[in-house]
């Protein structure tokens, strides 16, 4: 997609803190963290949202939290993490690019209310 924002980061026209790369997908710093640790792990395939994950490319999904689950080990984050997907406007989606946040490095309050 031409305009979209994290297409435009993977392609490497908008710069980034890379954490990780692979065939797959992307893994880079928010820019508005919310915790000591957040980063994003994006697919390379454009996909708007968790709502376009079908038995055709669930195993991307699976590759995606393997990288996080090492990444994770990776940075020591044993005292555990939240991995977070928004669906939609409702959800607050911000960036119509399926990706998970991952946070860390705190105690997490609950996320519902």
């Amino acid at each position: 997609m031409n305009d979209c924002l994290f297409c435009k980061i993977i392609a490497g026209e908008i710069p980034s803190e890379k954490v990780y790369e692979d065939e797959l997908c992307y893994a880079f710093h928010d820019i508005s963290r919310m915790a000591p640790v957040h980063f994003l792990v994006i697919p390379k395939q454009h996909y708007a949202s968790a709502a376009e994950i079908n038995e055709e490319n669930a195993a991307l999904v699976g590759h995606i939290f393997t990288v996080i689950a090492r990444l994770a080990k990776e940075m020591k984050l044993e005292n555990g993490f939240r991995v977070v997907t928004n669906c939609g406007k409702d959800a607050d989606q911000s960036v119509p690019h399926l990706h998970f946040h991952v946070l860390a490095g705190k105690k997490l309050g609950t996320a519902f209310d």
